[in-house]
Formats: structure tokens, C-alpha cells, sequence
């Protein structure tokens, strides 16, 4: 991987997902028109995130350390207290926030959520919720985190956090914040090829399944949003699940999800890929994606649609009803050499009566890889593995403020493709402009009162090790968040320079 971190490779296990292209069509003016306010500068940022946060802690002092917390470690870029603090009382006041009864997830990320719901609220049309679990290793022996898995002989000890975060259908600006987090452990290790020879899992009531994470996110963030109607809800094949979809309907909401699952339909007396196998196909859609190995390649896919009944299984017929839906198959027409061809099985409540509409749902399948890259930034920008806090509820409220950190830094990286013609001030302040214009003094081409927030970026990028040559791809989170750090030194030495006279 190079300096410029092209994180945002769609591969997901070594399997193959949709390249999505979509920013290429869309006119810079409306990108431009929709871009929310974010501030850099560490200050003014979590004061506008944790602005509502008091009211949550139920404490004002809560509240005004929690913003001190975040500042530091924004500053610092990693979650390590003594270095983000720098001083004995600042960090000790840290932990006893982290450890203080009264502060958990709901709480921290408050603020941030009301902030989530404003933008969204500025964003018409359709909104996509990704939704996805992450896995949160610490190894062997540490404290009261609970068992996650087994690998080998050793235990794997951590925590599994479930999140949704809030996009536009259009790619970009995409990132509207956090809309639901869920965290647990495992107290015990059970395998599941043994767990399914003692009983049948279709037949264990949701409730009593960890699969329910999924409806506890979709019913948080369709109520945080307030408008289930825009909202399409978006998984992989782990979401393939039935309640999941009377949920949504419930709550007057949509969803779109990869599906595994070979159910009835119709009248009863075939399966949903009998059906689709007697669907003639509507055309062949090109699309462009990165193999395993970071490879651009084309692809021809052949789809199929149709809108059916959707059957339950006989186990839940007496508490879940028939359901109208369509399905979306998408397969490679051709078998491509040195990799697993693309088979792409998708269902959706929404209509899908031409070509069209199945590639636009096919599209903003595509956006799910998303949620993929905000775990990346969460681990190996914000480092919250290499955590030493000694308990999971202290650590869970670690990665909560850090998720407040991740998202910025998701936001900052995908704003310069979605609109590089914005101004600056969408996302630096007068003092962070006037640093990053000295420093350019020094590249060959330094930034003039005339540039624009691609080249305050681009700049921001470089003091985090991206080269900028002309055929470098974007700069990636890694060196967008290292650009930061070095850019809040620079700050600061500055500000020092200016109270010395």
C-alpha cells in the first residue's frame, strides 16, 4: 500500500464488491450546495458535537470534560490518555470520566447524533443507512472483556460493536454522522457447527439471538432521523433476515440487503431462485471494481428482477406475515479468470419496475462498503485496540468518542472527491488556512487566496506523507489523519509564537 492509503478498495474477505462510479455524474454545484459545515479546528469541532451532550451526562461538568477529553485526544490522534493529556491531573481527570458511572455510549455520542440529525435534515430525497459489526480485539488476559473467539489454542478477548451511519445516496458529501451504536461481549465461547447440532437455530426466537442487534438499529436510527419514509437500510448477508424486513415495515421504512437465505415464495411450492431462474434477462449493466489485489477490472453483468410474494418459514408463519418485495440478480455474464466470478443476490420493499431503478439499487449497494472503511479508520487510525483500559465499559467509552473521531476523518478524506471546488472554510478555519498557506510557500505550488478546499487538502495530506504526484490517487485516512496531527503542532507553535510577541 502506498503513502496515499486507497483504504477504500472494495474488498470485503477476498470477495468482490460493485466499484461505485456514481460522483462521476453528479454536477459540482449541487455537490457543493450540500455540503454540511465541519469544523477542523479541535475546539470549535467538539464544541459543535457535544454541544447537547449536557443534557444527556445530567451533569454540566460531565459535559465540559467530556469536550476537554475529545479535544485532547483529537489533537493527539490516539487513544492513549497520558499522551493525549500530557499532565497528571488532566489524565487522571480522563479516567475518572471514562470510569464515572454516569457516562456510557448514549451519552457521549449524544451530541454528535443530534448533530447527525440536523444535517440530515437539510438532505432531501433518499438517505442510506449502512449498517455492520465489527469485531474489537485486546488478546488474551485482559480483565472483564468478555470472550470474542477462539483462534488456535488462543483466546481472542474483546468487544463487537454493531453501527449504522447515515449517507447520501449520491456518494458524496456522504458521511452525515452516526446514527445508532450497539456494543456487547461474549461471556462464553460456543462454536457454531456445535451449537446447530443441539438445536435448530430458524426456530430460536429473535429476542434470544444476537441478530437482533440489527432491529434495535434499524428501529434507533429510523427514530433518531425522523424520517423512515427517506430512509433505505442497507446490510450484507448477515441482515438477511425476515424479521428484519416486517420491522422495516412497521416502522414504515425501507431496507435493501444482500440476501443468503433460499426462501419460499409465491404460493408456497417453490423457492425464491426457482423463480428468478425462469426470469428472462433485462440487459447487461458494465461496472467498474478492484479485485483482492487492489487491480481495477471490468466486469459484464447480466440482471434479472421481479417482484414476488415472500414467504416465512413454518416456524414463524404464526408471527410474521407475507411479505411484497423484490429481488435484484445480478451475475457476471462472463467467467473471469484468477478470481470468483460476481453473483450479487439483492431484496428490497422498494419498486423495482425497470433496468434503471435496478441499477440504482445496485449502486447504492455499493455504497455499504462504506461503513467497512470507518471500522479501518476506528482500528488502525484511532488505534483503539492498543487500548489499556482495564474494563469494557471503560473501554466501550473510549471507542465511542473515538467513533466522534473517526467519522471526521472519514469526512474530511470523501469530501475532497465529492467536491473539490468547495471553499475552504467549509472545513478550516482562518488560522488553519493562514499555516497551511506558509507552510506551501516551500512545494511548487503554494496555495494562493484563489485555491480552493482541494488544494488546502492536498496540503493538509502532505504534512501526513502523501507525495502528490500527478498520478497518485486521493489521499487516504491514514495520511489525512496524520496531516491533522501535525497541522494542531503547527497550531500551536504558532499560537505560542504570536503570545511571545
Amino acid at each position: 500500500m502506498t503513502e496515499s492509503d486507497h483504504e477504500d478498495n472494495p474488498v470485503l474477505n477476498g470477495s468482490l464488491t460493485l466499484y461505485s462510479v456514481a460522483m462521476r455524474t453528479i454536477p459540482e454545484a449541487i455537490r457543493m450546495a450540500k455540503i454540511p459545515r465541519v469544523e477542523l479546528s479541535a475546539d470549535a469541532w467538539a464544541e459543535q458535537e457535544g454541544a447537547t451532550a449536557k443534557c444527556e451526562f445530567g451533569d454540566a461538568r460531565l459535559a465540559r470534560r467530556f469536550r476537554q477529553v475529545l479535544k485532547q485526544i483529537t489533537a493527539a490522534g490516539e487513544p492513549s490518555i497520558p499522551s493525549a493529556c500530557q499532565d497528571a491531573a488532566q489524565s487522571k481527570a480522563a479516567y475518572r470520566f471514562f470510569s464515572n458511572p454516569r457516562v456510557d455510549e448514549w451519552a457521549i455520542l449524544s451530541g454528535h447524533m443530534h448533530c447527525t440529525r440536523d444535517r440530515v435534515q437539510s438532505m432531501p430525497g433518499a438517505l442510506l443507512v449502512l449498517h455492520d459489526t465489527t469485531e474489537i480485539s485486546y488478546g488474551s488476559n485482559e480483565g472483564d472483556i468478555g470472550l470474542l473467539s477462539r483462534v488456535g489454542r488462543k483466546t481472542i478477548c474483546g468487544l463487537l460493536m454493531h453501527s449504522s451511519l447515515a449517507v447520501t445516496p449520491e456518494g458524496l458529501p456522504l458521511l452525515l454522522g452516526i446514527a445508532a451504536v450497539k456494543f456487547w461481549t461474549r461471556n462464553k465461547f460456543k462454536g457454531t457447527n456445535a451449537l446447530k447440532r443441539k438445536i435448530n437455530p430458524t426456530r430460536v426466537p429473535i429476542e434470544q439471538k444476537e441478530s437482533i442487534r440489527w432491529l434495535q438499529n434499524v428501529q434507533q436510527s429510523t427514530a433518531l432521523l425522523g424520517c423512515p419514509d427517506q430512509c433505505i437500510h442497507i446490510g450484507d448477508r448477515e441482515c438477511d433476515i425476515y424479521e428484519l424486513f416486517c420491522a422495516a415495515q412497521e416502522l414504515g421504512t425501507h431496507f435493501l440487503v444482500r440476501t443468503c437465505a433460499d426462501r419460499l415464495c409465491g404460493d408456497g411450492t417453490h423457492t425464491v431462485a426457482e423463480e428468478m431462474r425462469t426470469v428472462r434477462s433485462r440487459g447487461i449493466h458494465k461496472i467498474e471494481f478492484r479485485d483482492k489485489n487492489g487491480r481495477v477490472c471490468q466486469a459484464r453483468l447480466a440482471l434479472t428482477f421481479r417482484r414476488l410474494r415472500l414467504l416465512p418459514s413454518r416456524a414463524k408463519r404464526s408471527r410474521y406475515p407475507e411479505l411484497t418485495v423484490a429481488v435484484i440478480h445480478a451475475r457476471e455474464k462472463d467467467k473471469p479468470k484468477g478470481r470468483d466470478p460476481i453473483d450479487w443476490k439483492l431484496v428490497t420493499d422498494m419498486p423495482v419496475r425497470t433496468r434503471t431503478e435496478a441499477i440504482e439499487k445496485l449502486r447504492w449497494y455499493a455504497l455499504r462498503w462504506k461503513i467497512e472503511v470507518f471500522h479501518y479508520i476506528l482500528k488502525s487510525g484511532c488505534r483503539i485496540e492498543q487500548s489499556k483500559l482495564r474494563t469494557a465499559q471503560r473501554r466501550v467509552n473510549l471507542i465511542a468518542l473515538c467513533c466522534i473521531v473517526s467519522w471526521r476523518i472519514f469526512w474530511l478524506t470523501m469530501i475532497h472527491r465529492s467536491a473539490p471546488r468547495a471553499p475552504p472554510e467549509v472545513a478550516f478555519t482562518v488560522d488553519e488556512r493562514l499555516v497551511l498557506t506558509k507552510l506551501s510557500q516551500q512545494w511548487r505550488k503554494p496555495l494562493s487566496q484563489q485555491s480552493r478546499l482541494a488544494e488546502y487538502l492536498i496540503c493538509l495530506a502532505r504534512l501526513g506523507g502523501y507525495l502528490a504526484r500527478a498520478h497518485d490517487p486521493p489521499p487516504g485516512n491514514l495520511v489525512i489523519w496524520r496531516g491533522m496531527r501535525r497541522l494542531s503542532d503547527l497550531l500551536l507553535g504558532a499560537q505560542i509564537a504570536k503570545n511571545c510577541g
